[in-house]
């Protein structure tokens, strides 16, 4: 089943290498991400938990709560994490789910359409859990999907920049245009006339009667 922006995010007990996570437990009232890769001791992967190792005062500042999920178990999780700190050069705080019995893959449809699971010798490419990102609203919704292909490593930079926007604009008649960046103007919905958008926004940069702009604000 697939997950569509505004689903409520699948909920799940898993354990990991934080202990036995209760998801939406864990969540509260934060934001979440949660984010997915083919399996321990891999190449692209330990670079991707890196990255997300060396922004954890970022989602701290955005009051995010990250977690990624593998179909590997928790002491292999521990043991790789040693390796990731050593890429990475900072401690890698966030959970990794155990998700040996793939019951988080399959919810959060994170596989590929021909994965198989051998009992032995499985390699990265039998199970093949696509690099799937999930942005998840404090109301536990999901506000943000991102699926790349095994060979193709994310741009945490832009999944951190995609938070930005989804935080800017949730809950109110705004929405960012293209390659936005944080601090820079936002359109104004089409909800409110010019009147009802200067009272709420200040002043209007009108390109287009459909297209308004107006300071982010803070």
């Amino acid at each position: 089943m697939s997950i569509r922006i505004n689903d409520i995010a699948p909920d799940f007990t898993a354990p990991s290498t934080a202990g036995e996570i209760q998801f939406h437990d864990w969540l509260g009232d934060s934001y979440g991400i949660i984010f997915s890769h083919p399996r321990d001791f891999t190449p692209v992967c330990t670079t991707e938990f890196g990255a997300v190792a060396q922004l954890a005062a970022e989602w701290t500042k955005r009051k995010t709560k990250v977690i990624g999920v593998s179909v590997d178990g928790a002491a292999d999780h521990e043991k790789w994490k040693r390796d990731i700190e050593a890429f990475a050069g900072v401690p890698a705080d966030f959970p990794i789910i155990d998700d040996t019995s793939l019951t988080v893959a399959k919810a959060y449809d994170m596989l590929p359409a021909d994965y198989y699971l051998p009992s032995e010798g499985r390699t990265p490419a039998n199970t093949a859990t696509v690099r799937t990102v999930y942005i998840i609203g404090p109301d536990k919704k999901v506000r943000l999907t991102m699926t790349y292909p095994m060979s193709v490593g994310r741009n945490f930079a832009e999944i951190l920049r995609a938070l930005d926007a989804v935080q800017a604009t949730d809950g109110v008649p705004l929405a960012t245009p293209a390659n936005w960046q944080p601090g820079q103007d936002v359109i104004v919905a089409l909800a409110l006339n010019n009147d009802q958008a200067k009272e709420r926004f200040g002043d209007l940069d009108i390109k287009l009667p459909y297209l308004r702009f107006a300071k982010a604000p803070k």
